[in-house]
């Protein structure tokens, strides 16, 4: 979706100001938020591509003017309301308002925390039809604008490149991010030259690689 989080090749916003030692959380609530969401993934109601729409899926003056956690916590906030985890008013009232739904798992228990970290959530999926692309060809990003989610940016789109590498299957995240299945589909390695993006102010030998899905691309003509 173009929201405010596709901010890729986008002036006036400054330049990224890396912050030296950089702690990994910078307050306590942050901490919960990111156990919070590991605690409630447990449950099996949401993918990690609709977890990541939710939090994407956001008018962009306020995911702007959002602090990471806190574009996390809202998104898992809309998650468990979807999904019945959440009754209004328990926010606002800061306790249980009603009984959880029937599905809900046992609570994560802290010991089984690093085991699930360590699985993580491979996307790589098996898929009888070949790639429609080989490395060396040249491919375009089709030119399309969605309300929904996708992992194609924005600064890409209509612009080619050179497939460089073939990822093989993997997870639609288009698709697994609104509920219509796994839809697997080739994963690519895509090299765009910068002025093919940035135009002739970007300096010559530079490049940019991006991995996409199949459904984004189209021959070069």
């Amino acid at each position: 979706m173009n929201g405010g989080h596709d901010l890729g090749g986008m002036h006036g916003l400054g330049p990224v100001l890396p912050e030296t030692d950089e702690p990994v959380f910078h307050a306590a609530w942050e901490r919960r938020a990111f156990a919070l969401t590991l605690a409630m993934a447990a449950h099996g109601r949401w993918t990690l591509d609709r977890s990541r729409f939710a939090r994407e899926n956001r008018h962009p003056v306020d995911y702007l003017s959002s602090s990471y956690y806190e574009i996390w916590i809202k998104g898992l906030e809309r998650l468990a309301g979807e999904e019945g985890f959440l009754a209004p008013g328990e926010v606002d009232a800061g306790r249980i308002l009603a009984p959880p739904p029937l599905y809900a798992r046992a609570p994560l228990r802290a010991a089984d925390v690093p085991g699930m970290l360590a699985r993580g959530g491979p996307t790589a999926r098996p898929l009888a039809a070949p790639p429609r692309f080989s490395p060396g060809e040249r491919v375009r990003v089709r030119q399309t604008a969605t309300p929904l989610h996708t992992r194609a940016p924005r600064y890409c789109r209509g612009r080619e490149g050179r497939i460089e590498a073939v990822h093989g299957g993997h997870v639609f995240a288009d698709s697994n991010a609104i509920g219509d299945g796994e839809a697997p589909a080739h994963l690519y390695g895509v090299r765009f030259a910068a002025r093919e993006l940035w135009g002739m102010q970007a300096a010559a030998g530079d490049s940019v690689r991006v991995d996409l899905f199949e459904p984004y691309l189209e021959p070069a003509p």
